[in-house]
């Protein structure tokens, strides 16, 4: 029968409404290509269909009339055509294969099946009625229908095939395994009937979508659960539309495959991949400070949100207060023994809360502490996982809460480092988020123990950093020091808490003579160790100071100092090992630059060597009517650094008027990495610029012009105004070479003193000039000179041009004389000589007496012990 006369019936309608309501296209009988023809009384073709035009492909007008076997079989068949033919037209049915030749077919051969019915004419004559089918489009149906079934029956994925409207048509085995039931039980039902809504909602707009587009949909991720079971099953969708012969769409096919399996590996991998990212942020951003709270806190900027919801850091209060009473790792079960322990473990020691942090605004961390505010001391109550992670040093897991509470896990983890507990940090997830589990607790066991290392390295860091400090500071002069003829102010600030104590140091030393020494210094490097050079220096600087060198022969000897610090010989070691560059590599450089200036109020002028330092800045007084002079960089010398060797130190001699400013410093004042080193010269020359101000305003207005944009490193200032000696409060006389200058000095000091108010000091000057005088005129060379200068005491300074230095000695019982330095250094508060570019001085202190003391109370008369001692 052709496909066109076919009869369907469509869903809805009635029977009779239906009965010529012809079928649509891509029916069955268009995949097999039923074609018929007849054969007449006379075995001849009489009528011939146009199906059997498209499928022998002769039109009627070439077939109607001829031999069916002649015309379509082989020769060597058409024997047994014939007699087939013959058979069928006596009124007997067959089936069966027919070979047959395609006409223009270029010998081109088919088989077809034909069923052959036997009919009558209307004479009543034998005809026969011949339905052809292609065998070749029944064995593509065949093989069809068997991949079909093969997909549906063995396939070990979910099929289905949905209808037009979206309802199943058809479920393989394996999806109603999954799902329940029997294969047919599934037919019309809907996505709705096996996925919660909001799945099955964007389930249900993917079949549309791809039904009226035609686009197809692979690797949608589905999620829901199989009947019976509670766990979340993941699915891999991939959807097609389905055409029929004509390519008319009648439905979706669906495949989905179970990648449950796949879904958790690839989260197991992902969670490793952000567990790595986040250890790997974290080495680049935990330490980043030697500050204990900032360390703190970037650990939480690591955590929270991107391993957490909140955090919490507590550390123990001995701790942040630079005690060491900090609790050790503890014995215990499974806890390895460290040698040590047992007095250091103080659990219940105070903590402070120094970091929080939270990625939501409503909910509390859970558990003892839950309200602490940062900066806040507490204790944890003894029997609470807080006290017992710090106790045992394990991480302890909470899970869930109350009801009103929005925390459902959370891991306390104890901060250990070098086996030390250092405090607690606590890591909570909130409700909808995933809870910890094994990896993450290794993960915040790893994150806790690299901010405790920085933690502690902090600790030790502010600890030698404190250390250094207070040796520093120790070894400054302390309180305002006091110099003959000079107003001196100074400041010393230490740099940063981000940088660590450097080496620089000031001194202000009082020289015989009312003369000062004003020095500088600053020891390359930083730290401890630099600390400790500049202590040996600054002592080794007061001890050569003493001596009364010249400035410039001070810096050559201390530039042996610095050489000998590195060397563990000292500086014959370090001399030798500069012979030998293997020791050489061992030994230890320890630079410094400083500045030695020597300041004389008798003749206001100023002496100064520099190795390797900032230059002095000098500011003269404004002269009347005038403005204030800018700050002058006094061009000396500049020799090598202190520890270098090998090069002579230059000295330079300037003489500073009457209110002059000179201000020594460090290069942390005027240099930075920010700013050159000319640009903070010329704001130090201007900032100095009056020299009238009271000098303590001028230190504050150095510091405040400068300082604002430094503080990298420790700044030393030292500023001195020159007042010089009155002329009234110096005595100064040339004595001729003769033994009669012996009295001419004592007359000459029993004149003085009466103007000075010091008649009960008459006797022991006297005295004490003709002790040195007569040693000048016994000993010496040339004229002698003699000097007297009040100040805070009263000195006495005899000058010759012999440069023999004389010396204390303990004299026999037979000796006439030998006691006279012995007399000058019982009755004086000191003496001492110093060589001078034309001989030596020798000179003694006598200090004033108190006011309203009698003469026997100045403290000047020997007692009987001490003349014996003088004789014995």
């Amino acid at each position: 029968m052709p496909a066109q006369a076919h009869q369907t019936r469509v869903p809805g309608e009635s029977w009779h409404d239906s009965l010529w309501h012809s079928s649509p296209p891509g029916s069955i009988y268009d995949y097999i290509k039923v074609a018929s023809f007849s054969i007449g009384p006379d075995g001849l073709v009489d009528q011939w269909s146009l199906r059997a035009e498209e499928l022998f492909g002769l039109p009627a007008t070439q077939a109607v009339g001829r031999d069916p076997v002649d015309a379509f079989m082989p020769p060597e068949l058409r024997d047994g055509g014939h007699r087939k033919v013959a058979e069928i037209l006596d009124g007997k049915e067959w089936t069966g294969l027919v070979p047959f030749r395609i006409p223009g077919g270029n010998g081109a051969h088919g088989v077809a099946e034909i069923y052959v019915m036997p009919t009558q004419t209307e004479t009543g004559e034998r005809a026969a009625l011949c339905v052809v089918v292609d065998v070749r489009a029944l064995r593509r149906i065949e093989s069809d229908l068997a991949a079909s079934q093969a997909i549906f029956g063995q396939s070990p994925f979910g099929f289905l095939l949905f209808g037009t409207d979206l309802t199943v048509q058809r479920a393989n085995r394996r999806f109603a395994t999954v799902f329940g039931g029997a294969v047919e039980e599934h037919r019309g039902r809907t996505v709705h009937d096996y996925l919660p809504p909001h799945e099955a909602d964007r389930m249900a707009a993917a079949l549309r979508r791809v039904l009226e587009t035609g686009e197809s949909v692979t690797d949608l991720r589905i999620t829901g659960t199989a009947p019976g079971s509670r766990d979340n099953r993941h699915w891999s969708i991939n959807l097609y539309r389905v055409h029929d012969g004509t390519g008319r769409p009648i439905g979706i096919a669906g495949l989905g495959t179970d990648v449950t399996r796949r879904h958790l590996a690839a989260r197991e991998a992902a969670g490793v991949r952000r567990n790595l990212a986040l250890l790997n942020e974290a080495g680049h951003r935990i330490g980043s400070s030697l500050d204990l709270e900032t360390t703190a806190r970037e650990l939480l900027d690591v955590t929270v949100p991107g391993f957490c919801d909140l955090a919490a850091v507590d550390l123990y209060e001995g701790l942040l207060l630079g005690d060491d009473d900090r609790p050790a790792r503890p014995q215990g079960p499974g806890v390895p023994t460290l040698p040590g322990q047992g007095a250091r473990r103080a659990p219940s020691a105070p903590l402070r809360r120094v970091a929080f942090a939270s990625a939501v605004s409503d909910a509390p961390l859970s558990g003892p502490g839950a309200l602490v505010s940062v900066g806040e001391t507490h204790r944890y109550p003894a029997a609470s996982p807080g006290a017992v992670a710090l106790r045992t040093a394990r991480t302890r897991l909470i899970e869930g809460g109350g009801s009103d509470d929005r925390v459902q896990s959370t891991l306390i983890v104890p901060m250990v480092a070098h086996d030390t507990v250092v405090g607690l940090a606590q890591f909570s997830r909130t409700k909808g988020s995933e809870p910890f589990g094994e990896r993450d607790r290794a993960v915040a066991v790893e994150l806790a123990a690299r901010a405790a290392v920085c933690i502690d390295n902090a600790r030790l860091y502010r600890r030698e950093h404190e250390r250094a400090l207070i040796l520093q500071r120790s070894l400054l002069p302390p309180g305002d020091p006091e110099a003959a003829g000079l107003d001196i102010a100074c400041r010393y600030l230490p740099g940063n808490a981000a940088t660590e104590v450097g080496g620089d140091w000031f001194d202000v030393i009082e020289l015989p003579g009312h003369r000062t020494a004003l020095v500088v210094g600053d020891v390359m490097g930083r730290g401890l160790r630099a600390a400790v050079a500049m202590g040996e220096l600054r002592t080794a600087v007061r001890t050569l100071a003493l001596l009364d060198l010249e400035p410039a022969e001070v810096l050559t000897a201390l530039d042996e100092v610095a050489r000998g610090l590195g060397a563990p010989g000292g500086a014959q070691q370090a001399s030798r090992s500069a012979l030998h560059s293997r020791d050489a590599d061992r030994s230890e450089v320890y630079l410094a630059t400083c500045v030695y200036a020597v300041y004389d109020p008798v003749t206001r002028r100023c002496t100064i060597a520099n190795a390797g330092h900032m230059p002095p800045v000098l500011v003269e007084p404004a002269e009347d009517g005038n403005d204030p002079r800018p700050g002058l960089l006094l061009e000396i010398p500049t020799g090598m650094p202190l520890g270098v060797g090998g090069e002579p130190f230059e000295e330079v001699e300037v003489e500073l008027p009457e209110g002059a400013l000179l201000a020594l410093y460090t290069d942390g004042l005027v240099e930075s990495r920010d700013h050159p080193l000319e640009e903070g010269l010329r704001g130090l020359r201007s900032a100095v610029a009056d020299p009238a101000r009271p000098l303590e305003e001028v230190c504050d207005q150095v510091l405040n012009t400068l300082h604002t944009r430094h503080g990298e490193d420790d700044i030393a200032l030292l500023m001195a105004r020159v007042q010089g000696l009155p002329v009234e409060a110096v005595g100064d006389w040339q004595l001729p070479r003769e033994a009669r200058s012996v009295g001419r000095a004592r007359e000459l000091a029993r004149a003085k003193l009466p103007a000075w108010g010091l008649e009960q000091l008459l006797d022991t000057t006297e005295l004490l000039v003709s002790e040195l005088v007569t040693n000048a005129l016994r000993y010496g060379e040339g004229e002698i000179r003699l000097r007297l200068l009040l100040d805070r005491t009263l000195v006495c300074e005899v000058w010759d041009a012999n440069l023999a230095q004389p010396r204390r000695r303990r004299a026999r019982d037979t000796d006439e004389g030998g006691r006279g330095l012995q007399l000058v250094g019982l009755l004086s508060a000191g003496w001492g000589t110093r060589r001078t570019h034309r001989g030596k001085t020798v000179w003694f202190e006598l200090p004033l007496p108190m006011p309203g003391a009698a003469p026997d109370e100045t403290g000047a008369e020997l007692s009987a012990e001490q003349l014996l001692s003088m004789y014995g």
